[in-house]
């Protein structure tokens, strides 16, 4: 365990919670001209708690207990929804015994780039000073897509609203480790939420 990623997940939603709806996080400022996105550590073997943490944090929002309206976009729903916009989804198992496990990733990573995923996730008329956009299932969606590969091209789109990645594992400000084992790739322009 590092001091980039907690143990006390109560004590780090607490946080999040009052980061979230706070009109100086909804604004974006003090972001020294930087994009406001965020990293919120944790560790993977809490991933069950963080889930109903989350959900709990989306309903908070929608009930109007928090100020912020939250957007989740869960990247396995997603990586789902491209599949199934490529008409491809219930051929998967196929193609995977056809031609095994490694042509189905490469097959995977040519349909669901980066970029699918940023516009899939994207929505009509962002709102500054309101929305949060929260991306979630991080690890779902491993080794399909990288988290930092969604950062990176998410910046263009999502630069009006702050944008948080729920993360399992360590950012220390200039790369993510997925599960805390695994290296993810570089990404500096995010802040560590916590």
């Amino acid at each position: 365990m590092t001091s980039q990623q907690s143990t006390d997940i109560a004590r780090d939603f607490d946080r999040l919670r009052e980061r979230v709806g706070s009109e100086v996080f909804l604004d974006n400022r003090g972001l020294a001209n930087e994009v406001g996105f965020y990293v919120f550590p944790y560790d993977a073997a809490k991933e069950l708690e963080v889930r109903r943490r989350t959900a709990e944090l989306v309903a908070d929002a929608q009930s109007g207990a928090i100020s912020a309206h939250i957007i989740e976009r869960n990247l396995w729903q997603v990586f789902l929804q491209i599949c199934e916009d490529k008409k491809i989804l219930h051929k998967i198992p196929a193609l995977e015994q056809k031609r095994g496990s490694d042509a189905l990733l490469a097959r995977l990573q040519k349909i669901a780039t980066p970029e699918v995923f940023v516009r899939t996730m994207d929505y009509a008329t962002h709102q500054p000073g309101r929305d949060v956009l929260l991306i979630t299932g991080v690890g779902q969606v491993y080794p399909f897509v990288r988290a930092h590969s969604i950062l990176e091209n998410a910046q263009s789109v999502f630069e009006d609203i702050p944008v948080v990645l729920m993360y399992p594992g360590r950012y220390d400000g200039q790369h993510l480790h997925l599960f805390d084992r695994i290296n993810d790739g570089n990404y500096y322009r995010a802040f560590n939420i916590l």
